[in-house]
């Protein structure tokens, strides 16, 4: 969906961010400002501040700002399409798209007010439900039996649907309506077309988005009967492999306490709940797909997969292994938990204890140890045959990883278990060159091309390593690229000098200044909410998410101001990539009269560069 500037713009005219973060957040006058508690990160003083007049909220604290959209985005972990659709369905404004059709528009509007719809009748059919189970003695003991409390109930909605084949024709007067059977309600038979209640006698757990709205329900049999659990079919408004139960719950307390804890069950999500563990989630009857990954991740920087420690719990987590690869990197933590084969977490932490679950969950394997473990699955290891075995295994999923230093480390990691040189191990993966590496670039991938790079790319071997940047060198380009993020239009300013400059920088710098460019040809200016948004899964994501966050990330001022600063901030890298350029002529000047003249030609434009620097702070 392509949203036009303009229509985003006119959004952010219209609502208040105080309105918005006030839904979520206790807010206090202060001045000309509003104060709270930051929904981002633990705090028992106030450091969390909104300002009207700007429209944008800022924490003092962890460094987290933005407008209504990146707070909705922050918060309740939306993408930026789902923020601006939430926001603008509050105002009463249909979101254009500029791709669109006036027939796919009119489609796209009559598909949002469908699922406007059928959220509110499954959200009428959670409060009946809710109230049948304060009518059922049977379901009450049910929960007792769990030790599950009132006051967990109430937080996941719990309800219970009643024995009978038409319950719920006492809660909506139109038992036909075909909206009962589009929400998942209900079920028609295809022989006689008799309708009947998908859920019967079983406890109901409702699924809700992150914005905490009811999609579908999941059901739980109170005795032994088949199937123990009943999902949702798949609806306009529910796929399974796209959400978790119990993430609306739990966001707040995943941020507060600093990883997700990702389970199989319902129950397993009550129970951790009732015993301090708030921040879980689960799957929905479905393996761990990477939009679960993903999900997760704009919530937290750290997830343990918590699996029964049987058979099927390490298939499971061999799925979740695949799709947390691609996610996984430097900054993010990612680690699998097995519980002994007699249990899962519920059933633990009910026998053990809330100490030794903790203590489980500190100890749960990490992401490169499982990825080892996975690949030496039925592998000899004392033998070629078996190492070789173990490497092939390995190689897809060592190529899901993203570039960084983790991949680099499993890399030699893979190679001693192998018994091998990382560079022959480099080699040898380069030369097969699987399809599935079209989107993971081995070793060294996103530096300039060159005659070297195509020499030790033929041989097969490890690229040679690039030197650092200097501190001050790095700063720099840090906080142009900060300036470019924040401020999109001042790329039209520089000249072709200027912006050749950015485009050589090293990886990732580089690479992120040409999609920059690109990104203003083709859309024009856009603000860092909307570029957040389209950065996702690339390459670029990781640097730019770190530029425009922290307590460095402060790029608010004059415009013009703000211009200057990035010029001079350019001049003196020019200046400095001059001077590396004379230092390299200095032993040819001497006997080289073209060299002397490029010396010379080169001073006087460092020269004229540095006049037009400011003086240093």
């Amino acid at each position: 969906m392509s949203i036009p500037q303009s229509f985003i713009q006119e959004l952010l005219a219209r609502v208040d961010v105080v309105e918005v973060v006030a839904r979520h957040v206790q807010l206090k006058k202060s001045g000309a400002n509003y104060m709270g508690l930051c929904p981002f990160h633990g705090e028992k003083s106030p450091s969390f501040s909104v300002s009207p007049s700007k429209q944008f909220f800022h924490c003092f604290g962890c460094g987290k700002s933005g407008n209504a959209i990146g707070f909705l985005m922050e918060h309740a972990g939306m993408g930026f399409v789902e923020a601006v659709q939430d926001l603008a369905q509050g105002c009463g404004l249909a979101v254009p798209d500029e791709r669109a059709s006036p027939a796919e528009r009119a489609q796209a509007a009559a598909q949002r007010r469908q699922q406007a719809t059928l959220t509110d009748v499954l959200e009428q059919a959670a409060r009946a439900w809710q109230q049948r189970l304060r009518e059922s003695p049977r379901a009450i003991e049910y929960f007792k039996g769990r030790d599950v409390s009132g006051q967990i109930a109430l937080r996941f909605g719990l309800g219970y649907a009643p024995e009978g084949w038409h319950g719920l024709a006492s809660v909506f007067a139109e038992y036909d309506s075909p909206l009962l059977e589009q929400a998942g309600l209900v079920i028609v038979g295809e022989e006689d077309g008799r309708r009947y209640d998908r859920f019967r006698d079983r406890i109901m757990f409702p699924i809700r988005n992150v914005r905490g709205e009811c999609i579908a329900f999941g059901g739980r049999v109170l005795g032994d009967d088949r199937p123990k659990y009943l999902n949702s079919p798949e609806t306009p408004i529910f796929h399974k492999g796209q959400e978790l139960y119990g993430l609306h719950e739990a966001r707040t307390d995943i941020r507060a306490l600093g990883y997700a804890l990702v389970t199989e069950g319902y129950m397993d999500v009550v129970a951790l709940a009732q015993r301090g563990f708030a921040n879980a989630v689960a799957t929905l009857g479905t393996a761990c797909t990477a939009e679960h990954v993903h999900k997760l991740f704009r919530f937290t920087d750290a997830v343990v997969f918590s699996f029964d420690g049987d058979a099927a719990g390490r298939r499971a987590a061999r799925k979740a292994l695949a799709a947390a690869l691609p996610h996984a990197g430097d900054t993010r933590s990612v680690r699998f938990l097995f519980l002994p084969p007699e249990h899962d977490p519920d059933s633990f932490i009910r026998e053990h204890g809330q100490e030794a679950f903790a203590q489980a969950v500190q100890e749960a394997m990490p992401l490169s140890r499982f990825l080892v473990e996975a690949a030496s699955e039925d592998c000899d290891l004392a033998t070629p045959e078996g190492r070789a075995h173990m490497l092939s295994n390995a190689r897809e999923l060592w190529d899901a990883l993203p570039q960084g230093a983790l991949r680099r480390q499993m890399l030699g990691e893979l190679a001693t278990l192998g018994h091998l040189p990382v560079a022959e191990l480099a080699a040898l993966w380069a030369q097969q060159l699987p399809a599935s590496s079209a989107g993971h670039p081995g070793p060294g991938a996103g530096r300039p091309e060159g005659p070297g790079r195509r020499a030790w790319q033929r041989r097969g071997a490890a690229p040679p390593p690039q030197p650092p940047l200097a501190p001050q060198s790095a700063r720099r380009i840090d906080h142009a690229a900060r300036l470019l993020l924040s401020h999109m239009q001042f790329l039209e300013d520089l000249t072709h000098e200027e912006l050749a400059l950015l485009r050589e920088q090293p990886a990732p710098h580089g690479a992120l200044i040409v999609w920059l460019e690109s990104r203003l040809h083709e859309h024009g200016p856009q603000p860092w909410a909307v570029l957040r948004e389209a950065l996702a899964g690339h390459d670029c994501q990781r640097l730019a998410e770190h530029l425009m966050t922290g307590s460095h990330a402060q790029t608010e001022g004059d415009e013009a101001e703000l211009r200057w600063e990035l010029r001079d901030l350019l001049g003196r890298m020019l200046a400095e990539a001059i001077q590396h350029e004379q230092n390299a002529l200095i032993a040819r000047a001497a006997h080289d009269p073209e060299a002397l003249e490029r010396y010379r030609q080169l001073q006087e434009r460092r020269l004229a560069l540095q006049r037009t620097q400011r003086p240093a702070a």
